[in-house]
């Protein structure tokens, strides 16, 4: 009997151990090997309400029926064992490569550009432009949140596909040295010969344009000798960030030549060399929600400069420079221009045209629903002595003016030197149409200088406002020489040396001096 009682006992102490290391006898057990397996495949997992002298496993159900694994608690760990603090690796450029075939995405990042404002990108525009050149309505992408320095660059396309657009969200930025530029260039970003080009975006083109604007002081505009400050000041040079000399020939930030179809939307144009945005022998240019941003008295900066371009429109852009917010040029026709904000700069001129005895033609040109402010002039004809063709077809109406020097001027002695040569021959002005122009001026409200062998003919006034804002300038009453028309209603100050009519006799121009 006790050694039948001892075995028992010994029977049931070796079933309890056996099942502390998880290993129930079942009636389906797995062969050893299987359970060599299974142990081998599984940590040991310390449990506080397990005895501390045996290493324990959780029991394992039947394979049918998997318990969910529980929610594992990180046990602490040893001093030796303790995971050095890493630093999140810093970002890396992916490789670049290049878009798959058939694509009409072109990103400059994908052609090596860097962005970060040191490295030169001019080899990875090229290349992207060329990519996006071979493929119709394909967009060139200058990304956001990076800056490129990009030298000189010509984007031809006579051969280029149709309708690309060049998407800039990103700055780019001009060399500032003057070994880029070479002993001068007329442009930097220039467009050439292409159809149906689209420059739109969110991004800025830096011209860094200080270095040049140091060379060009004193700066003359052919109006400044009528502008007499009180006290004789003279304004301070402009101070360079730059030491060296750079290039007497001045870049344009940037240029298309021609072109039909040019669109420009979205961008900012700042601190060029000279002319921000310029088109040259262009048909059917749109130009809207843009902005052109220079300081006042940044010397040879127009805003928009045109020349031998036809069936422009400009609108609902805001423009601050040192000259012409617009500058409408020799052989430009139908320019319907509205709703710009102008100013500083030396407002919206016609000109100058017909410089060194050279023949000069605009017509039908609309200046409407324009504020300026802080400018020298206001909407301005501009011709030079000794030049031929002819100005006509002229719109200024609803001009908005606030503390403008020299609101209205038509200007057929126009000269930029010092001193200028008599000549009797000059660029015919006719049909130019004043309404609502309304404001304050600081010097002279309306200046009309016209030639006596080829006077101003047809010029209407309406709606003319303009009050006095004395400030640091001589002031004076409006002039008239040799201008004919009509007063259409009274004017603010009273106009009264416009002649009503028209001339007695007037020079007719030959047949090979007629526009």
């Amino acid at each position: 009997m006790i050694m039948l009682m001892a075995v028992l006992v010994w029977s049931i102490t070796l079933e309890t151990c056996i099942a502390r290391r998880g290993r129930h006898w079942r009636h389906n057990h797995r062969s050893s090997s299987d359970l060599s397996d299974s142990l081998s495949s599984k940590k040991p997992k310390s449990h506080s309400h397990h005895h501390s002298s045996h290493n324990n496993n959780h029991n394992h159900h039947h394979k049918s029926k998997p318990k969910p694994k529980p929610k594992l608690k990180t046990p602490p760990k040893s001093d030796h064992t303790k995971s050095p603090v890493v630093s999140p690796p810093p970002k890396v450029q992916p490789p670049s490569l290049p878009p798959p075939k058939g694509s009409k995405v072109f990103n400059v990042m994908d052609f090596g550009a860097k962005g970060d404002g040191k490295c030169d990108d001019t080899k990875a525009f090229e290349a992207a432009w060329a990519a996006a050149c071979k493929v119709e309505a394909s967009m060139m992408i200058i990304p956001p949140e990076y800056t490129f320095l990009v030298g000189p660059i010509s984007f031809s396309g006579p051969y280029c596909q149709a309708n690309i657009v060049f998407q800039l969200d990103g700055t780019i930025i001009a060399p500032t040295d003057s070994k880029s530029w070479g002993k001068g260039l007329m442009w930097w970003i220039d467009f050439t010969k292409l159809k149906g080009i689209k420059v739109q975006g969110k991004g800025v083109i830096d011209g860094r344009g200080s270095g040049w604007w140091q060379q060009d002081y004193p700066f003359i505009d052919g109006e400044t000798k009528l502008i007499v400050p009180l006290n004789n000041s003279v304004p301070m040079p402009i101070r360079s960030e730059f030491d060296w000399k750079m290039p007497s020939i001045k870049p344009t930030a940037l240029r298309f030549y021609g072109s039909v179809g040019v669109e420009v939307s979205g961008i900012t144009i700042q601190n060029s060399p000279q002319c921000h945005l310029k088109f040259d022998n262009c048909v059917d240019v749109l130009v809207h929600d843009m902005a052109v941003s220079s300081p006042g008295d940044s010397p040879n900066t127009d805003g928009i400069h045109l020349q031998n371009t036809r069936d422009v429109l400009i609108h609902s852009s805001t423009l601050a420079c040192g000259d012409d917010c617009i500058s409408i040029q020799t052989g430009c026709s139908n320019v319907y221009i509205h709703n710009i904000n102008c100013g500083p700069g030396h407002g919206i001129s016609i000109g100058s045209l017909g410089k060194d005895s050279t023949k000069a033609c605009v017509s039908n040109i609309t200046v409407r629903d324009v504020a300026m402010h802080n400018t020298m002039t206001g909407v301005r004809i501009k011709t030079w002595q000794g030049g031929v063709g002819a100005v006509k077809g002229i719109l200024f109406s609803n001009i908005q003016l606030n503390e403008v020097q020299l609101p209205i001027v038509i200007d057929q002695f126009y000269c930029d030197h010092t001193t200028c040569k008599n000549q009797t021959s000059a660029v015919a002005v006719e049909g130019v149409t004043y309404e609502r122009i309304k404001g304050t001026y600081t010097v002279k409200p309306v200046h009309f200088a016209c030639s006596d062998d080829f006077p101003c003919v047809d010029v209407q006034l309406s709606g003319i406002e303009l009050k006095p804002v004395q400030e640091r300038y001589h002031m004076y009453d409006p002039f008239c020489w040799q201008t004919f028309g009509e007063l259409n209603s009274p004017t603010l100050p009273p106009i009264d040396c416009l002649q009503i009519g028209k001339p007695a006799r007037n020079r007719v121009q030959s047949d090979h001096d007629v526009c």
